[in-house]
């Protein structure tokens, strides 16, 4: 059966052979490319450092506004209850 195969035949199979190869070497990823891709990710992860950073700040500072507005409000109602209590005692007296 091997013998069948013809120089034709033979030719006909290398050429296809060759011309996927040079198909596939195209397809695949230079060096140059791997290296502009690995710039691209250290550019984003840089980024999203950054980014993160700013998030984490904005945070403390929201938290940090909401602790003081909390003391100011638990202040404005010792205010509020202590005065109460005052009222009842005068009126009391009455």
């Amino acid at each position: 059966m091997a013998e069948d195969i013809t120089n034709e035949q033979l030719f006909e199979f290398m050429t296809k052979m060759y011309s996927e190869m040079q198909e596939m070497k195209e397809n695949m990823a230079t060096k140059d490319d791997l290296a502009k891709t690995n710039q691209s990710i250290v550019r984003l992860e840089d980024k999203m450092d950054v980014n993160h950073k700013a998030l984490y700040d904005g945070y403390k500072q929201t938290y940090e506004k909401l602790t003081v507005l909390e003391k100011k409000v638990d202040e404005i109602d010792n205010k509020v209850e202590k005065q109460d209590v005052e009222i009842r005692v005068i009126k009391g007296i009455k």
